[in-house]
């Protein structure tokens, strides 16, 4: 029994072996044929087309001109604010092809733990096209979520993808639905989503600007970022090990390598061409890089030329350290550059570690702010939108300073009983309170005064009817004694 179990084992890694060695050689020859035919005539025209294709924020005056890209949509955008540095069809929709996988896997890191055993059934094995990416997965076996995470991630597994979503959500179809949702609350607008992997799909698509939103959150996380990284996929299979290389040539140490990259993952379907979101951080600024609709290898190029636009461009400005006065609309409502309290602790203040992106020749004075009271934070008064020339570049919140409490009002209905209270604000400018006050004062001042004044009026003419009285009753004495 033990000799059977030997030789079953010895074919099951035979097996694996061979199909690893078939896969890779497969992959291997795509992506020579894929870079063999990215100069064929037609696709020559098509990248001259869309390099033609004009470049948003070159637009925008003293915005620095940014690179011409091959990709037909491309984005450059500030991690921590949001602040688009680079713009080209953003918002033009593109299938995202196994760019998909970052959400996928992004939601899978959210709602399981590493250990977790992911089982693949018959769909997730059999649903995948054979010549797409995988890991020769077989039903009824079994690998735990973080060599999941890892063989999607790495390897581009398309298969587990499958496998994962069925995992996670019990269906396909509903993973899909939570998909939609968590990219929603991510802050995409252009996206639909119908499949976990990137498989081709009309209804499965993207923006490269909802790409850049969603790779925001990815790359925060760095567990996940740090994956994509890695040079080889090594993870334990039930026939045993399997080892791959990691493909995607802008990791450092490869033929495109980016030193300061966080993290990379790439796609490719003959409808979405090649895509990629990227990540990358140097002297404190963090920036996304989205390219779609792009080749092999000019994405890896033009994720480069993108990023090094925005490193040899663009700074941080810390918002509390250098701002001096505000252009507020709705001024009656701040104040700043003030404490009536003289050395009393201000009750609101600026956040602190909150900062705006701007080009490295704009000076802060030039940029416009904007104040807002709505969809604020807990503990938040109000909120300070930045722009420069009409371009968002960040923005603060005014804050509650730590021992001030701020009030939440709710009427309690049966309705309300289970829904979470959102407190309400009511932020009142000190003078302008002062000057409310004051004018009451003295106008309750003016009342009395008014008051005094009649009151001894009428006082002097009851004084002046009795001494009338008083000298006629004299007058009458005097005639009757004189008589």
């Amino acid at each position: 029994m033990k000799i059977n179990q030997k030789i079953k084992k010895f074919i099951y890694a035979l097996t694996a072996l061979f199909l690893s060695i078939f896969v890779f050689f497969n992959e291997s020859i795509v992506s020579f044929a894929l870079s063999a035919t990215a100069l064929t005539k037609a696709q020559e025209e098509r990248i001259e087309l869309q390099k033609a294709m004009p470049v948003d924020t070159n637009n925008v005056v003293n915005w620095p001109q940014g690179p011409i890209v091959s990709a037909e949509s491309a984005i450059l955008m500030e991690a921590g604010t949001g602040a688009i540095l680079y713009s080209k069809n953003i918002h033009l929709r593109e299938y995202p092809a196994s760019t998909t996988k970052i959400l996928t896997t992004l939601i899978a890191y959210e709602n399981s733990s590493p250990d977790e055993i992911v089982d693949f059934s018959y769909d997730a094995v059999f649903s995948v096209p054979r010549n797409s990416n995988h890991i020769a997965m077989s039903p009824g076996d079994t690998l735990t979520m973080e060599d999941s995470l890892k063989a999607i991630l790495i390897r581009s597994a398309n298969e587990v993808a499958y496998a994962v979503a069925e995992h996670i959500s019990g269906s396909f179809d509903a993973f899909a639905a939570l998909m939609n949702e968590k990219a929603a609350e991510l802050g995409c607008v252009e996206s639909h989503f119908v499949n976990p992997n990137g498989l081709p799909d009309e209804n499965h698509y993207t923006s490269a600007y909802d790409l850049a939103m969603i790779g925001r959150q990815f790359f925060a996380n760095e567990y996940l970022a740090s994956i994509t990284l890695s040079p080889m996929l090594r993870i334990q299979k039930p026939a045993g090990e399997y080892l791959d290389a990691n493909q995607m040539k802008l990791i450092p140490g490869s033929s495109y390598g980016y030193p300061y990259l966080v993290g990379v993952k790439t796609g490719y379907t003959e409808d979405a061409r090649a895509s990629l979101v990227a990540c990358a951080e140097k002297d404190g600024l963090k920036l996304i890089c989205v390219v779609m609709k792009d080749e092999n290898p000019a994405y890896y190029e033009d994720a480069t030329a993108l990023f090094n636009y925005g490193f040899a461009n663009f700074e941080k400005i810390n918002v509390s350290e250098t701002e001096t006065k505000y252009n507020i609309a709705s001024g009656s409502a701040f104040y700043s550059d003030n404490d009536i309290f003289g050395s009393s602790e201000p009750i609101l203040s600026l956040n602190k570690d909150a900062y705006v992106v701007m080009p490295k020749t704009a000076d802060f004075s030039l940029a416009d702010s904007v104040i807002s009271y709505d969809n604020l934070e807990r503990d938040q008064a109000a909120l300070i939108t930045y722009s420069y020339h009409e371009q968002y570049i960040g923005s603060v919140s005014v804050d509650f300073s730590k021992g001030n409490s701020s009030y939440a009002f709710s009427v309690p209905t049966e309705e309300k009983k289970n829904t979470p209270k959102v407190p309400s604000y009511v932020f009142v400018n000190i003078f302008v309170v002062l000057s409310v006050f004051a004018g009451i004062a003295a106008f309750i001042g003016l009342i009395l005064l008014i008051r005094h004044i009649v009151k001894n009026i009428k006082i002097s003419r009851r004084s002046n009817r009795k001494l009338w009285r008083l000298n006629q009753l004299k007058r009458y004495f005097r005639r009757k004694s004189g008589r």
